[in-house]
């Protein structure tokens, strides 16, 4: 046997699965297809600037990054726990009250907040702020859109701002998300403080790895996964393993290829990195466009950020960095260069002409879709010998990644510290 286990992708889920089979006491073999580890938690440098690929940012309330993270080594920087507005005429922002005090009149003030829908959402989302469980499997579920109605938050603050907000979050616009989905998101932010580590959201999984008995084998992409009568044979490019284990998890539709299954249903952003001569705010908020008379985004942006005020490594001396992301996979959402300026020149009310077109990054596979009922423990063991990891196995998510293959990695150790290895 060449390992207790081999784990296939340096992803989020992978690696923790890794983490823990050593913790374990297992020998461990990680194999990653690409250049590098991270899945799609990966960032690029190009002429100075951090450039993560899609919009991602890093939750500390998320309980597997609580438990299983350093947060402090990432040197994390955060976003403001709010968003800012955009009329097309005004301005407005809407902040966390206890993380925000300064802005609390501005809050109240504004005409996204009347008190008849925050105390609809509030009911809405309150027993899932007091306890996690509140939204867990055992409870009923439904449809975000539906289930918004039925709670009556259907004023401003939902058309305008949390339908933005959320499209961007769940990399879906129409409404059939699990809400019980959406509610364990919504309390992670309003219990943390999301932010970006220092040298990039890359730095996450490279922090992982780096806690790692043997580095990650890269470049070594698996072609085939087969139980044997005393474990598994694990093909790649470069020749064969042979563990007592396997542990796929690869991202959600390379690994159903891997394992037979069907691929789960994918939805896709794109983010658009500009550099900058000059910032066009200071704030370390996301900023949302309401022009629409509909409510919500008149184009395709459906947010943006002065990633440099949040997190001034991310551009060189001198020069200021701006994400956009749209939606992928619809025909307002596959925007031009030019719709995504323009968006940008009404949101900051800026000149935009001048700002420098660094990146598109498209993310198809951004995030499994999760419609209702939310099942976040759904089977990992898929043969005799071979278990599958991934957030399509538990919430679409960075806590989902970690919490799966983790429960992977527990389930494994089980069966194998009981046995003989033979």
């Amino acid at each position: 046997m060449d390992a207790d286990v081999v784990v296939i992708g340096a992803g989020l889920a992978g690696l923790q699965a890794a983490r823990r089979l050593e913790k374990n006491g297992l020998t461990v073999t990680v194999l990653e297809g690409s250049d590098a580890v991270g899945g799609r938690v990966r960032t690029d440098q190009i002429d100075g600037f951090l450039l993560d690929r899609g919009f991602q940012v890093l939750n500390p309330a998320y309980p597997a990054v609580r438990d299983w993270i350093d947060v402090k080594a990432l040197d994390l920087h955060s976003f403001g726990v709010g968003v800012i507005v955009r009329d097309g005429v005004k301005t407005s922002t809407l902040a966390h009250p206890l993380r925000h005090p300064r802005l609390l009149s501005a809050t109240l003030r504004s005409e996204y907040v009347t008190a008849s829908e925050v105390f609809a959402l509030a009911k809405w989302l309150g027993p899932t702020l007091l306890r996690e469980t509140a939204a867990s499997r055992s409870t009923s579920d439904a449809a975000l859109a539906a289930s918004l109605d039925k709670a009556g938050v259907t004023g401003p603050l939902r058309t305008d701002v949390l339908n933005t907000f959320l499209s961007g979050v769940l990399a879906d616009a129409s409404g059939k998300t699990s809400a019980n989905l959406v509610k364990l998101l919504l309390r992670a932010f309003a219990f943390g403080a999301p932010g970006l580590p220092n040298n990039g959201m890359q730095a996450l999984p490279e922090h992982m790895a780096a806690e790692l008995s043997h580095t990650p084998r890269l470049e070594h992409r698996v072609t085939d996964v087969r139980d044997l009568a005393d474990g598994v044979s694990v093909e790649t490019e470069a020749g064969s393993l042979r563990a007592r284990m396997a542990v796929v998890a690869a991202d959600p539709v390379s690994a159903a290829e891997l394992i037979g299954s069907p691929a789960p249903t994918m939805n896709g952003l794109a983010t658009w990195w500009f550099a900058a001569e000059e910032p066009p705010l200071q704030e370390k908020f996301l900023q949302l466009d309401t022009s629409s008379p509909a409510g919500g985004p008149a184009g395709p942006v459906l947010h943006a950020a002065v990633i440099s005020a949040v997190a001034p490594s991310y551009a060189p001396a001198g020069k200021h960095l701006v994400e956009a992301t749209t939606l992928l996979g619809s025909g307002k959402g596959d925007a031009a260069e030019a719709d995504v300026r323009r968006d940008l020149a009404r949101m900051y009310d800026a000149d935009v002409s001048g700002w420098e077109l660094i990146a598109r990054h498209d993310v198809p596979h951004t995030l499994p879709a999760q419609p209702p009922p939310l099942i976040d423990r759904r089977e990992q063991r898929v043969s005799e010998h071979v278990f599958v990891a991934g957030d399509h196995r538990d919430t679409a998510s960075i806590n989902g990644a970690l919490t799966s293959g983790d429960r992977a990695a527990r389930a494994i150790s089980g069966i194998l510290l009981t046995q003989s290895p033979g």
